[in-house]
């Protein structure tokens, strides 16, 4: 397979992990204390890592670590911004697409060269 397509699905299925580790304690353990929530969110973030470290791994072979962190940002936008709204009820924001412009510009001056 595609190392760069690779390295995407991984860092997907790990951003889906990151995500329910640093967010869902607020909804699902609102009510208990504060260190539970850090046990279950490193419990959960073990599996985030199981994904994320063999994502840059395979991904470095093809990018820099500048390609590779812009990439992260761009599949967390787009795990985060879905799970904010149908998971926590955030309501979406208009700040949300203006965030996401100014990772696009990132992405472009990132991978410019390859673009050439």
């Amino acid at each position: 397979m595609n190392p760069t397509m690779m390295c995407i699905g991984l860092l997907m299925v790990s951003n889906i992990f990151m995500t329910f580790a640093w967010y869902a304690h607020l909804k699902e353990m609102s009510s208990k204390p504060w260190i539970i929530a850090v046990f279950v969110s490193w419990g959960i973030a073990f599996f985030e890592y199981m994904f994320q470290v063999p994502a840059n791994r395979i991904g470095h072979t093809v990018m820099n670590v500048g390609q590779l962190k812009i990439l992260q940002e761009v599949i967390t936008l787009s795990i985060f911004v879905p799970f904010s709204i149908y998971y926590l009820k955030e309501p979406l924001k208009l700040d949300y697409l203006w965030a996401g412009l100014c990772i696009l510009g990132a992405v472009y001056f990132v991978f410019r060269s390859k673009l050439a």
